[in-house]
C-alpha cells in the first residue's frame, strides 16, 4: 500500500478520572518518520494505541488518508504495530513468523514465500529463516518483528519503543539502521519513545508530549535549539533553564530580562514577554572566559583603560566561579555557580587541552545573545502532576 497522512483532531481519551491524551490536533505526512517523544505518563503510548485501535477515544478524530478509522477495528486498519516486547512465537522459526500474519491474506503459497523472503531480505535477516527465536540475539529479533509487520504491506507503521529492550550501543546502531529503513520502504513511521537520542537521531519531526497535550512540533534541529515551552527545553536534551524576570524589548528587538542582579539580552523566544520566565541556554553554547584572560585582553586592546573586565551587560556575560568538571571522553562539562544561586552547565570539546578551567576559579559566563532564549511559564498541569497512564 501506498503510504497514508493520519491526521488527529481533537482526539481525547480518559481512564476513569485521568485525562490521558487531552484533545490533541496532529498532521503526520506521507512517507514520514514522525516520533511522539515525553515522559512516561505522557500520554504517547496511548495516543499510538488509538490509532492503532487498541483503545477508543471518547472524543476526536483518527483518519489514515482519507477514511475516518476512529470505529474501524485494529484488523481492518492499514496500519501494523512493532512493540517493545516483540512476541515472537517460540515454536515457530524465522520464517514462520513473519510469514503468520499472511495465512489470512489472500494470497498464494508462491506468493506467501516470496514476501516473506523480501521482508527478511529487507531487514538483513534472508540467511537465517529457518532459525527459531531462541537462537537469535535481541537485535535480530527486533528485525524479525519489523520483517513481521512490514511483511503485510501497511500503509502507516507503528512503533511503539521497539528499541527500549537492547542495550546502548546496539540501541544506537538500530537507530541508524532503522532510518535507512524507512527510507528504503517509503512509508509513513510512527514512533513512540521517551528517549531523546533516538527522536533526534531518526525523526523527520517530533511531537513533544506532556501530560496529555502536545507542547511543540517540529524538525529535531527546531525543538531542540528553539524550544517554544520550558518543558520541551527542559525535557529534551540538557538545558540550562534559568529563573528571569523579562523587562521587554529593546530597540534591537531583543527581551531585556534580569537573572539574579545581571541584565541580559536574549534573542530568541518570548522577545515580548514581560514578569516572571525562564530563559533557557544549551551548555555546548555557553563560553567561560578565565577573568585574567578578559582583563590582559581588555588592557592590550585599551591600554588606557582601568576596566578589568568588558562591561558584563553589554557582553551579556556574569561572572561566576567553578565549582566541577567532569571529563565525558568527547567533552569535559562544567558546572559554574553564578550570582542568585544558579548553577550554569558549560560544555567544552576535547581537543586534548589539559588545563580547562580548575575548580574553584573565577570565569566569566557568556551567554551569546542569539543563544539565549525566554519562554514564558505557564501554571498548567505537569507531567509529574498527573497519574501516569499509557506512556
Amino acid at each position: 500500500m501506498p503510504p497514508e497522512r493520519v491526521h488527529l483532531r481533537g482526539l481525547t481519551k480518559r481512564f476513569r478520572r485521568v485525562v490521558a491524551v487531552d484533545g490533541i490536533d496532529l498532521d503526520v505526512a506521507p512517507g514520514e518518520f514522525f516520533s511522539l517523544l515525553g515522559p512516561s505518563g505522557c500520554g504517547k503510548t496511548t495516543t499510538l494505541r488509538l490509532v492503532a485501535g487498541f483503545e477508543r477515544p471518547d472524543a476526536g478524530q483518527i483518519r489514515v488518508g482519507d477514511v475516518d478509522m476512529a470505529g474501524t477495528p485494529p484488523h481492518r486498519r492499514p496500519v501494523n504495530t512493532v512493540f517493545q516486547h516483540y512476541a515472537l512465537f517460540p515454536h515457530l522459526p524465522v520464517a514462520g513468523n513473519v510469514g503468520f500474519g499472511l495465512r489470512f491474506a489472500d494470497a498464494s503459497a508462491d506468493e506467501c514465500r516470496r514476501r516473506v523472503g523480501e521482508a527478511l531480505d529487507l531487514v538483513q535477516m534472508g540467511h537465517l529463516g529457518e532459525r527459531m527465536p531462541s537462537q537469535l540475539s535481541g537485535g535480530q529479533q527486533q528485525r524479525v518483528a519489523l520483517a513481521r509487520a512490514l511483511v503485510l504491506n501497511p500503509s502507516v507503521l507503528l512503533l511503539d519503543e521497539p528499541l527500549g529492550a537492547l542495550d546502548a550501543k546496539l540501541r544506537r546502531l538500530l537507530q541508524v539502521e532503522l532510518k535507512a529503513l524507512q527510507e528504503r520502504v517509503g512509508i509513513t513511521f510512527l514512533y513512540v519513545t521517551h528517549d531523546q537520542e533516538e527522536a533526534l537521531t531518526m525523526s523527520d519531526r517530533i511531537a513533544v508530549m506532556d501530560a496529555g497535550r502536545i507542547r511543540q512540533v517540529g524538525t529535531a534541529r527546531e525543538v531542540y535549539e528553539s524550544p517554544a515551552h520550558a518543558f520541551v527545553a527542559d525535557f529534551l536534551g540538557a538545558a540550562n533553564l534559568l529563573d528571569a524576570v523579562a523587562l521587554g524589548r529593546d530597540q534591537d528587538g531583543r527581551c531585556r530580562v534580569r537573572v539574579g542582579d545581571h541584565e541580559l539580552r536574549a534573542g530568541g523566544g518570548a522577545v515580548d514577554a514581560r514578569g516572571a520566565v525562564k530563559v533557557v541556554i544549551r551548555p555546548e553554547r555557553v563560553v567561560l572566559e578565565a577573568v585574567g584572560d578578559a582583563a590582559t585582553r581588555e588592557t592590550s586592546a585599551d591600554p588606557g583603560s582601568t576596566k578589568r573586565v568588558a562591561d558584563l551587560r553589554s557582553a551579556n556575560c556574569v561572572p561566576g566561579v567553578v565549582e566541577r568538571l567532569v571529563f565525558q571522553g568527547p567533552v569535559t562539562q562544567i558546572f559554574v555557580r553564578v550570582g542568585g544561586g544558579h548553577m550554569i552547565q558549560a560544555m567544552v570539546a576535547n581537543q586534548g587541552q589539559r588545563d580547562i578551567h580548575a575548580a574553584g576559579a573565577d570565569v566569566l559566563v557568556h551567554l551569546p545573545i542569539q543563544a539565549l532564549r525566554a519562554l514564558e511559564t505557564d501554571t498548567g498541569v505537569t507531567a509529574a502532576e498527573s497519574e501516569p497512564v499509557g506512556g
